[in-house]
């Protein structure tokens, strides 16, 4: 355990996630995401798990960390439902709070398209497989910087 870390950060988590730079993008997939295949095609190449957690409890703890690109309109997506991209289930309102949270004002994601979801997955830095069963419970976050100190 560490002072002031979210406990439901594993090693591998932090390590990635402060290992990513300006512009990285991070996924945070379902379990119905084949997050094991196209981890391999990411910059880390591996796997990474929150496997007890729901969608919304990992970007809760990511987002503590983690900033979001503020020079970019897609510093965060969702991917879309099938044949109904404006329907926003449940799972990507809760990640929707958590980011409004994190942000301290509403920042409404961009939604991604299915396929498109899974090729810019393919092209992130890092594939985080939660525990979120309900579908659709697959993010994009984009890694933003965190200022000097004046």
């Amino acid at each position: 355990m560490l002072k002031g870390v979210d406990a439901r950060l594993n090693a591998d988590v932090l390590f990635a996630l402060r290992a990513m730079g300006h512009g990285d993008v991070l996924i945070l997939a379902d379990t119905n995401f084949p997050a094991e295949s196209v981890a391999h095609d990411t910059v880390l190449g591996d796997l990474l798990r929150m496997e007890n957690l729901t969608a919304a409890e990992a970007a809760d703890a990511v987002l503590s960390v983690m900033p979001l690109d503020t020079f970019v309109d897609d510093f965060a997506g969702r991917m879309e439902v099938v044949d109904d991209p404006d329907t926003v289930p449940p799972v990507q309102e809760e990640v929707q709070a958590a980011i409004d949270r994190a942000e301290g004002k509403p920042r409404p994601m961009v939604s991604i398209e299915r396929f498109a979801f899974y090729d810019l997955a393919r092209e992130s830095f890092a594939v985080i497989q939660t525990g979120e069963r309900r579908f659709y419970g697959c993010f994009m976050f984009r890694k933003g910087v965190i200022p000097p100190v004046e």
